[in-house]
């Protein structure tokens, strides 16, 4: 797992539209850099409509939010089309920026050992440094959690 005070590793990945998006992109901005196992879940829904309905609050900190997952563009689209999620989803199925940024490990489902991705959430603040790591969130808590954190962070 990397760790606060580390450098977020560099990733240039395209979004639902197949735009480009890169980390480098949100220099001078904090990130919300969230990676979720699968579009259309229940918990991977319900985790993105909290984002999405705490949207405007991100904005109005000055806060990107930004969801991974193994996913294609077209699915990604589908799934910020149904749910009407304003933030980037952005797609790696090739599992570079997941394994990058070590969410991708063995897990077990229903007895069966496999791999997938672990739903983990970063801060990486305005300089490409991690500032926070919240690895195994919580689906329905994770967006308030974040905010919550952001807002302890600005009144320091």
């Amino acid at each position: 797992m990397l760790e606060k005070g580390m450098k977020a590793p560099e990733f240039v990945l395209k979004d639902k539209d197949g735009n480009e998006v890169s980390l480098s992109d949100f220099a001078g901005k904090k990130v919300v850099l969230y990676f979720y196992p699968k579009d259309s879940t229940p918990g991977c829904t319900k985790q993105a409509c909290g984002f999405a309905g705490m949207y405007d609050e991100f904005i109005e900190m000055d806060v990107a939010v930004i969801g991974v997952s193994k996913d294609s563009s077209a699915s990604h689209q589908r799934f910020a089309e149904k749910y009407n999620l304003p933030f980037i989803l952005l797609s790696d199925p090739e599992l570079i920026v997941i394994k990058a940024y070590d969410v991708w490990k063995e897990k077990k489902l229903y007895g069966k050992t496999g791999m997938g991705v672990v739903r983990t959430t970063y801060v990486i603040d305005e300089n490409g440094i991690i500032e926070e790591v919240m690895p195994k969130v919580k689906t329905d808590t994770n967006a308030a959690d974040v905010l919550n954190y952001l807002r302890k962070q600005q009144q320091t």
